[in-house]
């Protein structure tokens, strides 16, 4: 006898309740906002309103992209994406990887307690200690100094812009990231590992042979995601270390949003711009995706 759909909500009625708040939240938060995007075809005035507002097509897309500065911009974006995903991403595969190995349950333990503090600290926190660390009379600095070199001025040297970001961004999120390689690395396989052991396989043949091609899927899941985050950068951290000495490498599509919406209200350009940003991440996303698919089994739909 089959079951009918309702006694099979009222059965499991608490967990669609608890289902209730993420929904709504979305929905007010994430979905409902979305129709503001229609500003970004139109020249929008306050006065008048979204709808009152007249229509003027793809012009402000037209002048994103014949401004001179749209190439510096898109550059700048994607080589700090670029930074983080060629040293950012296998960060925390490699911490999960050490972590996975380590018997002393009592010293892992600590270490993960460490390596996941970074990621409770707030950013402008974090900015801020990256500052005075690498100030003239910070410790970098002074470290520098004493094996005889010259003081760097890191904070206003274009040059270091990329580095400081990307290096203060995995020391912030690499511990808790590798909280996913971690739960993955669970679902591995003892039986083969023990068996690779006997075949007479060393840590590192375990490891490559059986570890990471178990937990392949995982990464490649983390991996698109990351790739169709390669045109999306937030402003805060950005805008928090940056200056005008810096501009030249540190600038980029988030932080020029910033600029031109909330300090010049120009909000249909900004929107445009923000738009056009948003379809390039879904157009990497999407075509990532379906490269995973073909190459391997994993992906996201």
């Amino acid at each position: 006898m089959k079951t009918s759909p309702w006694k099979k909500i009222k059965k499991c009625k608490y967990l669609y309740i608890m289902m209730l708040l993420p929904i709504i939240y979305y929905i007010l938060f994430h979905y409902l906002p979305l129709y503001g995007v229609l500003i970004a075809f139109k020249d929008y005035k306050i006065a008048k309103g979204v709808w009152g507002s007249p229509w003027v097509g793809f012009k402000w897309f037209e002048k994103f992209l014949a401004d001179p500065y749209f190439w510096k911009l898109v550059k700048n974006t994607l080589l700090l994406n670029i930074y983080g995903l060629l040293w950012g991403f296998p960060a925390p595969i490699l911490l999960a990887l050490m972590l996975n190995e380590v018997t002393n349950a009592k010293f892992k333990r600590v270490i993960q307690t460490v390596s996941y503090l970074p990621h409770f600290i707030s950013t402008v926190v974090v900015c801020g200690m990256v500052m005075n660390f690498l100030s003239l009379g910070g410790i970098i600095n002074q470290l520098i100094a004493a094996f005889g070199f010259d003081k760097i001025q890191f904070m206003v040297l274009p040059e270091w812009f990329r580095t400081i970001f990307t290096a203060s961004g995995i020391w912030q999120t690499c511990g808790w990231t590798s909280i996913i390689y971690l739960s993955a690395l669970t679902s591995v396989d003892q039986e083969i590992l023990e068996a690779a052991m006997i075949d007479g396989a060393n840590r590192f043949q375990r490891i490559k042979s059986v570890t990471l091609p178990s937990i392949a899927p995982t990464i490649s899941i983390m991996l698109i995601m990351q790739i169709g985050r390669l045109m999306s950068l937030g402003y805060e951290k950005i805008i928090l270390l940056y200056n005008g000495s810096t501009y030249e490498t540190a600038d980029v599509i988030s932080t020029y949003v910033y600029r031109r919406g909330i300090l010049s209200a120009d909000f249909s350009y900004s929107t445009a711009v923000g738009l056009f940003q948003s379809v390039i991440g879904v157009i990497l996303l999407v075509t990532s995706n379906q490269i995973s698919k073909k190459l391997s089994d994993s992906s996201l739909w």
